[in-house]
């Protein structure tokens, strides 16, 4: 079914695999962009750094704090809510992401920023969130409109990195760009649609999720960004349940589920998002929680990025599973791009 590619373009009606594939080109025009509008911005009596979003627009600031790790010089918090941290003050730079520039969390949290004196950049497509900040003379990054939130990951994460950067408060990340852009341009022709099955590693994974219940494990500050998007893209894009945990938190509780009803656990397929910089005492408790495991789940599945440095590895995370979320889509026989319960969930909300 994966290889049919004109089974694919009938489900595909919005171009969901196109947008996958050039998700290269996005993340180069989202650094140019980024560069040109944050040259020369600066900040000062800056202690720590608060990014609020939701969905599409919060991941990216899951990314950079990890892709940060220890090279920032700044606590870096991501936001999920109507409301900010209480630790947020006039010392305090508030990042406001929506893609959309319509989310109603991040409107409320941008208000709440206004009123505690913070500093704050936005970055939108327009919206409502480029109205308020236009109008409170506050720095917008506009970034290019008509994508799904979830396939414009270049344009919430690429701004950032640029951002803090230029900020200072993240160091020898940006150098990583090209390295990271060309690694896209090389891995999405080896994944795309094109390529069949028995040579494309995304199609194989994808059949063996499907019609199981897909469980995905990062490792803490290495790979836990990545296996929230992962679920994230699955459930979006592959209309498919699925789970994440990260390690070792996982081992001090999750891990006993495992001796749950054997019905249930043999339709769990695990996969494992690896990278070359695990701790070693996390690679070990990866390495005993397979043996323990493996003969209770469908499958365990270890997914090992390419790539020579952290932001390497990390798109090369992204675009797998954007893919292999994809084609869960076309053998769930749905159509990528469509999230009509997300839609009539907030047109509920109206009311």
């Amino acid at each position: 079914m994966l290889d049919k590619l004109e089974n694919i373009r009938q489900l595909d009606k919005y171009g969901m695999f196109d947008l996958i594939y050039n998700l290269a080109d996005q993340c180069e025009e989202a650094v140019k962009i980024a560069r040109e509008s944050v040259k020369g911005l600066r900040f000062h009596n800056i202690v720590n750094v608060v990014i609020t979003g939701l969905g599409g627009s919060a991941i990216g600031g899951d990314l950079v704090k990890m892709l940060a790790g220890d090279k920032a010089s700044l606590p870096i918090f991501v936001n999920r809510d109507y409301t900010l941290p209480s630790f947020v003050d006039e010392k305090t730079l508030v990042i406001a992401s929506s893609y959309s520039g319509n989310t109603e969390e991040t409107l409320a949290a941008y208000d709440e920023a206004m009123k505690k004196k913070a500093r704050l950049v936005a970055i939108t497509t327009g919206g409502e969130l480029k109205k308020k900040a236009m109008a409170d003379e506050i720095p917008v990054i506009t970034i290019p409109s008509g994508l799904p939130p979830r396939a414009a990951i270049g344009y919430s994460f690429f701004p950032l990195l640029v951002l803090l950067e230029e900020l200072g408060i993240i160091h020898n990340c940006a150098v990583q760009i090209p390295g990271a852009i060309e690694l896209l341009r090389r891995v999405r022709d080896e994944l795309a649609p094109e390529v069949p099955g028995d040579k494309n590693p995304a199609k194989a994974l994808a059949r063996k999720i499907h019609g199981k219940l897909p469980v995905i494990y990062g490792s803490q500050g290495v790979t836990d960004a990545l296996a929230v998007r992962w679920k994230g893209q699955m459930n979006e894009n592959g209309k498919h349940p699925a789970f994440y945990n990260v390690f070792p938190e996982l081992n001090h509780n999750e891990i006993m589920g495992f001796e749950g009803d054997p019905r249930l656990l043999a339709e769990m397929e695990i996969v494992i998002l690896r990278s070359p910089e695990e701790n070693d005492r996390v690679k070990k408790r990866i390495e005993i929680t397979s043996s323990l495991i493996r003969d209770k789940v469908s499958g365990i599945n270890e997914v090992w990025p390419a790539g020579d440095t952290r932001l390497e590895r990390i798109m090369y995370h992204v675009i797998y599973g954007d893919y292999v979320s994809a084609y869960l889509a076309v053998l769930n026989e749905k159509d990528p791009t469509e999230i009509d319960f997300i839609n009539i969930l907030k047109e509920r909300m109206k009311g």
